[in-house]
């Protein structure tokens, strides 16, 4: 029987938003993602953005790498929309890590929560 689990993002104190600092390749670390490459164990991501900027600010994540454009997702956060999702539960494991990072530091926060899952 299945079972799936759900935690906080790894990159996260006590479940809250994590504010991306950097500004350039390797980004804030957001999540580390279950160890191992067993099949049917994994970790769905979901993650929300938003921005408390003046303007509108591009965030690039990184899902498990940095390679472009394998690895990363370019997203423009808008100003003051509120949360805005930018992972729909995509899966990741083997220690995979999540970074981003943004065009202006220390204005878009990243808030979300993963769903451990073995079959």
């Amino acid at each position: 029987m299945a079972t799936a689990v759900k935690r906080k993002l790894s990159g996260s104190t006590d479940g809250r938003g994590i504010k991306v600092a950097a500004t350039s390749s390797p980004g804030t670390t957001i999540h580390t993602s279950v160890s191992g490459a067993t099949s049917g164990t994994f970790d769905e991501i979901w993650l929300f953005a938003h921005n408390n900027y003046t303007s509108d600010i591009l965030l690039t994540l990184e899902l498990g790498g940095t390679t472009d454009p394998d690895d990363l997702i370019n997203v423009t956060i808008s100003f003051d929309s509120g949360l805005m999702l930018i992972i729909p539960g995509l899966i990741l494991q083997n220690s995979s890590v999540i970074r981003a990072y943004a065009a202006t530091a220390d204005y878009v926060v990243i808030t979300g929560f993963v769903n451990s899952i073995t079959d």
